[in-house]
């Protein structure tokens, strides 16, 4: 059993409260060589600080709990002053005691980290920066090494209402990612079970549903962007005709587009989806999408005037799309869906999905289809497949068995 450290001035909650309040800590006792436990009063609850040796004639300190000052301690961002010297050790010993030169990492930096990762690795850091938007200040600022499966589950948790399941497990995956890539470059975070359990998960999570759009309502939707601006209908438009994801299209360069008379192209980009290696060899790879003739013109009419490799797609500004391109056009995506009059779940992924069961529907081989829509057949018949069903009421009808042969047919009598 470790060795409870006494210290009377800051033992007690009385002995604490007796000293003055200010920004710089007080001192308290030594934990171990190198180890020592800090208190700063507040006006409110107090913070418990680690001060650590870097090994170099200096040291770094970090507050990581508050003290139960003003409010009984719950174990976790409450902390008695002997629960802190606990908490203080577990921070600053790795995972064979010694004591280590770097502060504790914070859920905040290990997000800013994974940031770093992703954009190292030519992945979106939108992946790092989403969970931030909805991570409290307590949470951002907590130690990794201090997090509790408890508190992860209730942070999960009381996101529902406020996103869909599986939006919310989405961005506990992120969140997961984020805190594993931590304890792989820092050993005192043995506690990855935490957010194992706390993040697992939400049962009975549907992915949002693939929205399948007739082709007048493709062309209303496609209209209906361009009556916002000419520069966004000119992306939708290519999204409706290729079926590319948005953060295909918006890679695309002046050179990719091969404006034939009669078999225009787009050489897109592939979407290095699936991992994180080889990823910028993989963007740099093109495939061949054919387009219209009308969509070409279009696009030969806007990159007049640009360099081969300036963006292809801009947005009315003049700006690229970014890594994000949903961001820009998130709001005009709802209105333009409330206008036509289709389901409110329908995103601009619907103009991808529409495509490829349009393909599907025109018997185009599904090999064809997946390399086309840079995916799988193994992706399409996982998901596309309970799509095609229900939208092929008119290309299996005249299937069916007829007991009673349409008027005008030769009856042929069976042998017997």
């Amino acid at each position: 059993m470790a060795r409870k450290v006494s210290f009377s001035a800051l033992e007690s909650r009385s002995a604490r409260l007796r000293l003055k309040i200010r920004r710089r800590p007080y001192s308290g006792p030594s934990l171990a060589r190198g180890i020592s436990l800090m208190y700063r009063r507040n006006k409110t609850n107090g913070t418990w600080v680690l001060k650590a040796s870097t090994g170099s004639n200096s040291y770094w300190t970090k507050g990581f709990a508050l003290a139960d000052d003003f409010e009984d301690a719950d174990e976790k961002n409450v902390l008695t002053f002997h629960q802190a010297q606990g908490a203080a050790k577990k921070l600053a010993r790795s995972d064979d005691g010694a004591s280590t030169g770097t502060a504790p990492i914070t859920v905040e930096g290990a997000l800013a980290d994974y940031r770093t990762d992703l954009i190292t690795g030519a992945a979106n850091p939108y992946n790092a920066d989403w969970p931030l938007l909805h991570l409290a200040s307590v949470l951002k600022s907590k130690p990794v090494a201090l997090l509790t499966s408890l508190e992860l589950k209730k942070w999960r948790d009381g996101l529902l209402g406020t996103l869909a399941p599986s939006t919310i497990n989405r961005l506990c995956g992120c969140l997961r990612a984020a805190l594993n890539l931590a304890a792989r470059h820092d050993k005192r975070l043995q506690n990855r079970e935490v957010w194992e359990v706390g993040l697992v998960n939400l049962p009975d999570a549907q992915q949002a549903r693939n929205v399948i759009l007739s082709d007048d309502k493709v062309r209303e939707f496609v209209a209906a962007a361009y009556g916002v601006d000419d520069k966004f209908g000119l992306f939708t438009d290519t999204l409706a005709i290729t079926g590319a994801r948005p953060s295909q299209a918006r890679r695309l360069r002046v050179e990719d587009l091969h404006d034939h008379p009669v078999r225009p192209k787009l050489m897109m980009s592939k979407s290095a989806k699936g991992g994180s290696r080889k990823r910028v060899e993989k963007k740099q790879q093109r495939y061949s999408v054919p387009i219209t003739p009308e969509l070409a013109a279009k696009l030969k009419a806007a990159a007049k005037g640009r360099a081969d490799h300036a963006p292809l797609l801009l947005q009315s500004d003049g700006s690229p799309w970014g890594d994000n391109p949903g961001a820009s056009y998130h709001n005009d995506v709802k209105k333009i869906v409330a206008a036509i009059g289709v389901d409110p779940d329908a995103t601009m992924y619907a103009l991808r999905h529409s495509s490829i069961v349009r393909m599907l529907l025109l018997n185009v081989p599904i090999r064809l289809v997946a390399s086309l829509h840079n995916t799988s057949v193994k992706m399409i018949e996982r998901t596309y497949s309970k799509y095609i069903t229900e939208h092929s009421d008119d290309v299996s009808r005249h299937a069916l068995l007829q007991h009673v042969p349409p008027s005008g047919e030769n009856v042929v009598a069976l042998a017997g």
